[in-house]
């Protein structure tokens, strides 16, 4: 009776070697602590975006951006009503820290997966086709990555007023991907030169079916790791800007809790308004980073060869 799952298993690995490849990977994951807390943290987060969407749905006085308290017209400490208490408007704090996970979530994951599929792409066609086109991408890469990324978006929304969140999103990626470019470009340059990249050329393979049948799958496993600690500086420059006036105005994010909480007044009459944004600011990126540094070990075997020795 307990023979067919143990063969049905050993037919899925042999079947699918990237299922083979993710079940040990998964085996490592579970024995590092950081990942377990850095993955219990981002759940956590995840619950929370889900439900930003149930509050205004069981009363509208719950909308994070527009529901008031018709009893309340000033800023209250927290009470059975209103768990974290209300803003200076009447608006409830704890409704606003869920919509803010869902933010945190859309514009870390979005900036980085954009910041990561550009710069894998740059990174392999650099690596790959040669040194003129090499050079002009690296040389191009380089000019991006010694711009400083919150001075320049702080510059375009002075020039052209407050962005949209989707506007911050896809500023965030066109500056950040020279840094995973480089990494993938290093990679492509080591993998390019194995024998079975020889044997596809031989066989007839283009540089199209070579990129992305050959290299592509042997260098997406450092581009998600890169993804990982991309999300943590998305976080952090949304939340800065938006905590310095230049954050979407119609939407509430942590940064906009930030901003509205020192605009008022409040910044040290309320801190049940100014600390549960900046708490989950620093979870939430804590998270990532210790996701990270898990995912890491897990592709490097030397830094568990080094952690058993220690």
């Amino acid at each position: 009776m307990t023979a067919a799952p143990s063969n049905n298993k050993i037919n899925a690995r042999e079947r699918y070697p990237w299922l083979n490849s993710f079940l040990d990977g998964w085996a490592i994951f579970k024995q590092n602590l950081l990942g377990r807390i850095g993955l219990t943290l981002l759940i956590i987060f995840a619950l929370m975006a889900i439900c930003s969407y149930i509050p205004p749905l069981i009363n509208p006085m719950y909308n994070p951006m527009t529901g008031v308290d018709p009893d309340i017209t000033c800023c209250m400490s927290p009470s059975w009503r209103h768990w974290l208490g209300t803003d200076f408007m009447g608006r409830d704090i704890f409704s606003q820290l869920l919509a803010g996970a869902r933010v945190a979530f859309m514009v870390g994951v979005s900036a980085a997966v954009m910041s990561v599929v550009l710069g894998t792409a740059i990174g392999m066609t650099a690596g790959y086709m040669g040194k003129f086109i090499d050079t002009l991408l690296m040389r191009m890469a380089d000019m991006i990555m010694v711009m400083p990324t919150l001075l320049f978006v702080l510059i375009i929304s002075s020039v052209f007023g407050q962005l949209s969140i989707w506007t911050i999103v896809i500023i965030i990626a066109l500056f950040r991907w020279p840094g995973v470019s480089r990494m993938i470009r290093g990679q492509t340059l080591s993998l390019k030169h194995r024998p079975f990249i020889e044997a596809a050329k031989v066989a007839g393979a283009g540089h199209f079916r070579i990129i992305f049948r050959h290299i592509m799958p042997n260098v997406l496993p450092l581009a998600f790791l890169f993804m990982t600690f991309r999300v943590t500086s998305a976080i952090i420059i949304e939340a800065s800007l938006a905590f310095l006036g230049f954050g979407d105005p119609g939407t509430v994010s942590w940064g906009m809790m930030l901003q509205w909480v020192w605009k008022t007044g409040y910044m040290f009459k309320a801190p049940y308004w100014l600390l549960p944004p900046g708490i989950c600011i620093s979870l939430i990126t804590l998270s990532f980073y210790m996701l990270g540094r898990a995912m890491d070990e897990v592709l490097d075997p030397r830094l568990r060869k080094e952690d058993q020795t220690d």
